[in-house]
């Protein structure tokens, strides 16, 4: 089956999903355009159709109320929107990163294009870390990402990384992750989103605050088994006879993991604790789901159904905090 991924590349070891071409550190922006498979822009169209009844047969007609959007490098159709669509394109993702890369020390780690150009994005280290008992270490990120058929507004998301197993979190905070959203309808602009995202940021310190509680949380064997049949099933019941056999694989796997079995489960911080549970669901969504592809996996983790199931996980898992 072809890759999702059109291009990609990233700089440091090989990223969790395992795609993409390396660069070496502290690369220009103009060579992670052309590396990433960014150097490419979105070109507009409007609508025409071929008319092929009989009282117009080739006539040629236009929808004036919709535009084709298209790249400029292979004229591949991308999609139909509204003239209203705003497009953001592959380069001003990364041009987001310039002052922050110069002059904040974050650092580029990978960008690329998803689904033949109709979704990109790039993600960069904010410099931020913190570390849990036992030398368990978790650095901060920011996602950028955009799509141009719809499925997804410009969106920012600070992310957490935990370095032993490169399990993916969104930060959240009382129930919701700090994204910064900017719907198609509106024009991107970058200084506003840094404004508030100045805000967002700072919320680094209660989100680990929260995670090291977790990491001192114990759970016994009844509330990990509960935890996972909320998390998995929706239900606070034994799911023999009575769910669905993928759910059942679902809580199977992710028990195994938070057993023993799951990258960095046997670490002080995740034995027997809140942070194991919730890191037993990341990792089943960043590398165990079953996916079509890595890349359709790399796509639901941060955009799809995957992030969904990690933001249930970790409402679940404050729950024990409460």
């Amino acid at each position: 089956m072809a890759h999702q991924v059109e291009t990609m590349a990233y700089v440091g070891t090989t990223p969790w999903h395992g795609l993409g071409s390396k660069l070496s550190r502290h690369q220009p922006l103009e060579v992670w355009q052309h590396e990433a498979g960014m150097n490419w822009h979105i070109e507009e169209s409007p609508v025409r159709f071929l008319s092929d009844s009989a009282a117009h047969l080739g006539s040629i007609h236009t929808f004036p109320e919709q535009k084709v959007l298209y790249r400029s490098d292979t004229k591949a159709p991308l999609s139909v929107v509204s003239q209203r669509y705003k497009v953001v394109q592959p380069f001003d993702v990364l041009e987001f990163y310039r002052d922050l890369t110069e002059y904040a020390g974050f650092e580029l780690e990978t960008a690329g294009v998803l689904k033949g150009g109709r979704k990109f994005w790039a993600l960069a280290r904010t410099g931020q870390a913190s570390v849990l008992k036992g030398n368990d270490l978790v650095n901060g990120y920011l996602l950028l990402a955009t799509s141009c058929d719809g499925t997804l507004s410009t969106v920012a998301t600070p992310t957490t990384v935990r370095v032993v197993c490169n399990n993916t979190l969104a930060i959240a905070v009382d129930g919701a992750a700090e994204s910064i959203k900017v719907p198609h309808n509106t024009e991107f602009n970058a200084k506003a989103v840094k404004r508030q995202l100045g805000i967002s940021v700072a919320q680094w310190d209660d989100f680990m605050y929260r995670m090291k509680h977790l990491s001192q949380r114990k759970v016994n064997t009844g509330e990990a088994l509960g935890y996972f049949l909320r998390v998995i099933c929706d239900t606070e019941q034994d799911v023999e006879d009575r769910r669905e056999l993928t759910q059942h694989r679902a809580l199977q796997k992710v028990q195994v993991l938070y057993a023993g079995k799951g990258r960095g489960s046997q670490m002080a911080s995740a034995q027997d604790t809140a942070w194991g549970l919730l890191n037993a669901v990341t990792e089943y969504v960043d590398h165990e789901k079953r996916a079509r592809s890595i890349d359709h996996r790399l796509d639901s983790a941060w955009f799809g159904q995957g992030a969904t199931l990690k933001q249930k996980a970790l409402d679940h898992a404050l729950e024990l905090i409460a």
